[in-house]
């Protein structure tokens, strides 16, 4: 099938490319809707193909979760869309990407002001293209009116100025359609393109023309255009209700956490975490068609997390298309009313939750598995009596026999197969089977699992030699200096090799103060931190990719293996074993270099730097940001087995409630009961001893304190719920 190529565009050092049927493409050129369909679409990236010859197809206003494991090409797949790389996607379409609004350059400072005056109400407000176009048009407009008795060629300069600047973008549209047509579509096209030119050709000229030599008719009747444009102009930002973008972009800000004094300061005194919840800001505030969100929950506490929930489902995104990408279980549950999974280059659709594809799913395999294992049996059974029939046959010289033998070798052939269709009804052959088959039932095919990533890393740290706790904290209290507020107030804490503890909190309410208390990173202004003498710990900082990403591009050349063995000092062997018990093998850690690799693979690099060497005490802080769900699932049984003390700081629902509190992953997640059914290896008795012995508390920070959740996570999300009502009742409140 002919296929036709969008322009592949440079991201990051990598070209991304995106095709499809050329007669898809002719078919949506000027849909009645805003539905999205695609057939037959590949998208790569260099010579690696991501996705292949697969459907794509987003209904207007639904919500779909995008999942798929680290490194299958979900945010390429993104970005393909939001830079207009894939044919058939109508370009009258807005498509928004989660980060595009952060490239808010010195000239796009609108109004005069550097980026370092830029608050952050004023930078999310701004992000909004379009409603800031008509702005600048509108203050253009209205200026040449208002100074035309002082300056008698500002209207003419204002009218041609502009429409100058419309025939521009009229000309990049036009372009785009022409690149992506061909045959005769493409030739009528390039005709429409070259009639553009013409006009923009002689736009230039009027624009160097002396304006105060004008003939008082030609003036006339600009000034009469240029009273139509302005009234255009008024008539779109109603329509977008620009007049409500600050009380909007406020109400959204709140709702994401952000205290009122943060909104109104500078964006430049925004550290990495905030500046990923304003770029959400400018995703939520502005008018899309299709909003992708990749990873919106990163950086987000419990109570934001639950607020974008009810933000996505509410009436202000109704009418919008909603693709999100995120590896939290639970708020993929929340968001999602279909489910796309890309899988062996494959987008494969489930009309549910991921919780409900996967029980569905599991549910499929048993069946299928089942009625595979009962159709070997009636098989193996029929098979002997034939043979017995025909045996006899020989011997006897008995002809009813043999047709007998006959008979059941027929009705064994047309019963072995599905018995039923896709849709669950009754096979029938002349429906279900049409065509030239070796066979006349469909045979059983049952579906798969990828299998779950085995994640293992060394268990059992370095003997302490005497007993004692690992940390102690005694009436601890912590602030930066004199003037500044305490962060800390009188906070005790003890944790013991093996125990599992983990920390719940808003975001600043002190959880990684607390932890660089822990690990001697700071000191208490107030209070004691004891520490056994001979105790480990590692720490996982939840700006390990950064950091990582960092490293890899100083040195380009640079691979994973050959950063763990600088920093270990270990042998190629015993570097390759630890790594390979965390998923990464073969030519990724020695031949694709560190800034290569996916968010995933370099948070297992990560890992792999703090357990080559057992520490006593493991701390993971937000380590699931980057992971996607399977591997999120598979490291459960890694902290589970692992015989230190571990610490999670995390606002993942599942993975806080299996890693700490002890719950089976099976309890949570369909697919990981399936999976713990299928390990022949395990034993129940064992693994409930180890989920009794590893069972954990979850503690709480809360304005400076520390304090122990006796309901454990179940409790703080009920305090969580509260929060984000709280968030928007204050968000009304400001709006």
């Amino acid at each position: 099938m002919p296929l036709s190529k969008r322009s592949a565009k440079q991201d990051e050092g990598l070209q991304i490319t995106a095709q499809q049927s050329r007669y898809a493409v002719d078919a949506i050129d000027a849909p009645a809707t805003k539905e999205i369909l695609i057939k037959d679409l590949t998208i790569s990236v260099g010579q690696r193909e991501l996705i292949s010859r697969a459907t794509l197809h987003l209904v207007e206003g639904f919500k779909y979760v995008l999942i798929g494991r680290n490194g299958e090409g979900k945010t390429t797949m993104l970005r393909a869309l939001a830079q207009q790389l894939v044919p058939g996607v109508p370009l009258n379409l807005r498509i928004l990407l989660l980060g595009q609004t952060r490239e808010l350059s010195a000239e796009e400072a609108i109004g005069g002001l550097q980026i370092e005056e830029i608050t952050v109400l004023q930078h999310v407000v701004r992000s909004d293209a379009v409603r800031e176009l008509y702005l600048k048009e509108e203050k253009v407009l209205s200026d040449a009116i208002d100074s035309q008795e002082t300056d008698s060629t500002s209207i003419p300069r204002a009218y041609r100025t502009i429409s100058h600047q419309r025939l521009q973008r009229k000309w990049d549209e036009g372009n785009s359609y022409a690149e992506r047509r061909s045959g005769a579509r493409g030739k009528n096209a390039r005709k429409a393109l070259l009639i553009v030119e013409e006009e923009l050709k002689m736009s230039q000229e009027r624009l160097a023309e002396d304006l105060s030599k004008l003939d008082a008719t030609v003036l006339s009747q600009e000034t009469q255009a240029v009273s139509e444009m302005l009234a255009d102009t008024h008539t779109a930002l109603e329509m977008m209700d620009a007049a409500a973008a600050e009380s909007r972009a406020r109400t959204v800000l709140l709702g994401l956490g952000f205290p009122p004094e943060k909104i109104d300061d500078s964006m430049m005194k925004l550290s990495g975490g905030w500046r990923t919840r304003c770029d959400l800001a400018c995703a939520l505030c502005q008018t899309a068609d299709v909003l992708l969100l990749d990873e919106p929950s990163s950086f987000l506490d419990l109570p934001s997390i639950i607020w974008l929930e009810n933000y996505i489902n509410g009436d202000e995104l109704k009418d919008t298309t909603v693709v999100t990408v995120t590896h939290d279980r639970d708020f993929a549950d929340a968001v999602g009313q279909e489910l796309i999974i890309l899988r062996h280059q494959k987008l494969e659709v489930y009309k549910g939750t991921l919780s409900g594809y996967e029980h569905t799913k599991m549910k499929k395999i048993k069946w299928l598995t089942n009625m595979k294992e009962a159709q070997e049996k009636q098989k193996k059974h029929m098979e002997s009596s034939i043979q017995g029939n025909i045996r006899a046959a020989k011997k006897t010289g008995d002809d009813k026999k043999l047709k007998q033998a006959v008979s059941k070798q027929k009705r064994l052939d047309e019963r072995m197969g599905m018995q039923v269709n896709e849709k669950g009804h009754r096979f029938k052959l002349n429906r279900d089977h049409g065509g030239y088959h070796l066979s006349n039932r469909s045979e059983i095919n049952i579906p798969e699992f990828d299998p779950i990533p085995k994640i293992r890393f060394p268990m059992i740290p370095a003997d302490l030699r005497f007993p004692g706790a690992l940390v102690n904290l005694e009436k601890v209290s912590f602030r930066y200096n004199k003037k500044s507020p305490m962060i800390l107030n009188d906070i005790s804490l003890t944790i013991h090799y093996g125990e599992r503890l983990g920390l719940a909190g808003l975001n600043g309410s002190g959880k990684s103060t607390l932890v660089q208390l822990l690990d001697g990173t700071t000191t208490p202004t107030t209070g004691t931190v004891t520490r056994h003498p001979r105790v480990k710990i590692a720490r996982f900082n939840q700006h390990v990719v950064e950091e990582l990403a960092a490293i890899g591009q100083a040195n380009p050349a640079l691979t994973a293996l050959q950063h763990l063995m600088e920093l270990s000092q270990l042998p190629e062997k015993d570097v390759r074993g630890c790594l390979g018990s965390l998923g990464l093998q073969g030519s990724v850690v020695s031949d694709v270099p560190l800034q290569r690799l996916s968010g995933g693979q370099k948070v297992r690099v990560a890992l792999a730097k703090l357990v080559y060497s057992p520490p006593h005490l493991l701390v993971l802080d937000e380590i699931t940001t980057h992971l996607d769900v399977e591997t999120i699932v598979a490291l459960v049984p890694a902290i589970r087995d692992f015989e230190g003390a571990v610490l999670v700081v995390t606002h993942d629902r599942f993975f806080m409630r299996c890693a700490v509190e002890g719950v089976s992953p099976g309890a949570l997640s369909s697919r990981a009961a399936m999976e713990a059914e299928e390990d022949e290896d395990s034993s129940e008795d064992d693994e409930e001893d180890v989920l009794d012995r590893h069972k954990g508390t979850v503690w709480r920070m809360f304005k400076g304190g520390l304090r122990k959740l006796d309901g454990g996570m179940e409790k703080y999300e009920e305090i969580a719920f509260k929060a984000a009502a709280k968030l928007v009742s204050k968000g009304l409140g400001k709006a």
